[in-house]
């Protein structure tokens, strides 16, 4: 009897521990609302929501050849977007959410030999199409970075942050884009291309859209200021912040 009684006693106190230790998490032990809601989830969502945007189910490795189609050029034109970023030679850049490496070469090819690009990935699959394409193309200053879902885990501070149809699918949003900035050097450039979520016509699910707004609503939060957002391309904006340099 008493062997069950303590056996109950221990149960309790891990029990209870894990309540504290989810409602401090939450922001409730400082009484501040949770920074994320969670949610029935829709078929293309995880039910989880940030600032009224319930966050994208992420592609996989297998979904890949889709970010090689050859009609990509046209929908997205990347010659557009390599304009805009204005990279120069010697330049540090981050492709984050790099996938197969799309964008990683044409910025490898603008910041030339004296410059890098780290390609980062939170899957070990996709690294290895990103180093496999590189390799067939002759590039040798994008280097693969295993990153998580909370850090992109770059090995030295850099000029600017590209993020191409991925920051719609960051589970920690917040935490991630915090990460993010810390890795930037002040001055530097965070830029965003999302599907217009403003567009009915743009022939994309929603959740994996954003608006203008949405975007520079949830990069309040962050030591980000709005630049410009430029709207030359077919179906997504291209929305530019720059970190503000330390006081």
């Amino acid at each position: 009897m008493k062997s069950n009684l303590l056996r109950f006693v221990r149960v309790f106190l891990l029990c209870g521990f894990t309540v504290v230790a989810t409602a401090a998490e939450k922001g409730a032990a400082t009484n501040a609302p949770p920074r994320y809601e969670l949610r029935a989830k829709s078929r293309d969502g995880i039910g989880k929501f940030y600032l009224g945007r319930e966050i994208a189910h992420f592609m996989t490795h297998e979904g890949a050849p889709w970010l090689d189609r050859p009609e990509r050029e046209d929908e997205e034109r990347p010659d557009l977007v390599m304009a805009a970023l204005k990279l120069k030679p010697g330049d540090l850049v981050a492709d984050i959410g790099c996938g197969t490496g799309y964008f990683s070469w044409r910025m490898a090819q603008a910041v030339g030999a004296k410059g890098v690009v780290y390609g980062v990935e939170i899957q070990p699959e996709m690294l290895e199409l990103l180093a496999k394409g590189m390799k067939e193309r002759g590039v040798t200053n994008v280097v693969g970075v295993l990153g998580t879902t909370t850090a992109p885990q770059l090995p030295q501070p850099v000029d600017l942050v590209l993020m191409v149809d991925v920051y719609h699918e960051f589970d920690h949003p917040f935490e991630m884009m915090a990460a993010i900035c810390r890795q930037v050097k002040p001055g530097g450039r965070v830029v965003f291309v999302e599907y217009r979520g403003e567009d009915p016509e743009v022939p994309i699910k929603k959740l994996h859209k954003m608006t203008e707004a949405q975007v520079k609503k949830e990069m309040a939060a962050q030591p980000l200021d709005h630049v410009e957002t430029i709207r030359t391309l077919p179906r997504q904006h291209l929305i530019i912040f720059k970190k503000r340099a330390a006081n």
